[in-house]
């Protein structure tokens, strides 16, 4: 059984971050919360950790793993550039639940990504979860925790039993979000496109930057 460290609001202990940062600086998995529903992931710095992120759901290596970091500064060691025009976006839906496709670094390892040269990246609104990116000091490579083919929760007590035994550790939350996912939006093109619908809609979008696609595309 993982360690199941609670951080239900409105207060939780400065030590259950400072546990959880350890045990993904070691290597390990961790579910934690979001603002949409529960992620799994790894230190995006340890990419053994993060392949068991893979087994674990048993997601193939093909599909990339979405980067949650905590503020844009934190981002910025992990992509190439941030174009001008989509600082607006930062202002107006981060922290929250939209992500951004940019062209990645060569700090992110290739199994993050399935070897492209792009990342999602989104900054997490979940103060928990915020804490212990800042704590750990660099982005978690993860995406929803459930197994493959399975729904998503934003409930702890509706995670996989079988996932959540063979993390290392886990961030009880509660009720954590709206169960509805991100918004993936790839903006290595202008006008960007969108690759999955989520809780920021189109017309949000297209008052922030813009003419918005929608299509068929890999999303995170």
């Amino acid at each position: 059984m993982s360690l199941v460290l609670s951080v239900q609001p409105p207060s939780y202990p400065a030590e259950s971050i400072t546990r959880a940062a350890r045990i993904l600086r070691d290597g390990g998995v961790a579910v934690f919360p979001t603002e949409t529903v529960y992620g799994i992931g790894a230190d995006i710095r340890c990419p053994e950790a993060v392949s068991r992120v893979f087994a674990l759901k048993k997601r193939d290596l093909s599909q990339p793993l979405m980067a949650h970091c905590a503020s844009p500064l934190q981002m910025l060691e992990y992509v190439t550039e941030v174009p001008p025009w989509v600082q607006p976006l930062l202002g107006q839906f981060w922290p929250g639940p939209l992500s951004l496709v940019l062209r990645c670094s060569e700090n992110v390892p290739p199994v993050v990504t399935g070897g492209g040269q792009t990342v999602g990246i989104r900054m997490v609104a979940h103060p928990a979860t915020r804490d212990l990116l800042e704590e750990l000091g660099a982005p978690i490579a993860g995406t929803s925790a459930n197994l493959h083919g399975e729904p998503a929760t934003s409930r702890f007590g509706a995670v996989n039993p079988a996932l959540l035994g063979q993390v290392d550790v886990a961030l009880d939350a509660g009720l954590c979000g709206k169960h509805v996912p991100s918004t993936v939006l790839d903006v290595t093109q202008r006008p960007p496109r969108v690759l999955r619908v989520g809780a920021v809609g189109v017309q949000e979008l297209e008052r922030v930057v813009g003419q918005v696609l929608v299509g068929s595309g890999s999303t995170v």
